[in-house]
């Protein structure tokens, strides 16, 4: 309204200081929603069916490839031998964004895993990734799903 002062930062939240718990509820559950990636669904952890990533060639050995768009990173590992897991942290099910050499780094809790193994190398997550089954055919690389 024109010609009366807005609340200071510091009555709104002496104002919330003093609410009792009841009325708070339907924030807190709205602050616990914005915490998951999706708006309190969870992405697949594993494909439904079997998924052509992409070319073979994509994933140098002793290297990974994240693949966004199916939650899924290969890793090949020295001898050539191609291991994928599931993207989704174990730890809060979000969807995995970010891998930085062969370390996968959550964005949600900071939860890091090792793309070539799949185990956590860093807490909140205490559970490795879900490996999934890889082959190659015609030069590309397909996951199935996991069991």
């Amino acid at each position: 309204m024109p010609g009366r002062p807005s609340a200071s930062r510091r009555t709104v939240l002496r104002g919330a200081a003093l609410a009792p718990a009841a009325a708070l509820a339907p924030a807190a559950a709205l602050g616990l929603a914005a915490c998951s990636p999706t708006g309190g669904t969870t992405a697949p952890a594993t494909p439904t069916a079997p998924v052509e990533l992409g070319a073979d060639s994509e994933v140098a050995q002793g290297g990974a490839r994240l693949y966004r768009d199916h939650n899924v990173v290969v890793s090949r590992s020295g001898s050539g031998q191609l291991r994928a897991y599931s993207s989704i942290c174990t730890h809060a099910r979000c969807p995995i964004n970010k891998l930085d050499g062969t370390t996968l780094i959550c964005p949600c809790h900071g939860s890091e895993f090792d793309a070539t193994t799949g185990q956590v190398v860093r807490e909140p997550a205490t559970e490795p990734l879900n490996e999934l089954p890889v082959r190659t055919e015609n030069g590309r690389i397909v996951v199935e799903p996991g069991a």
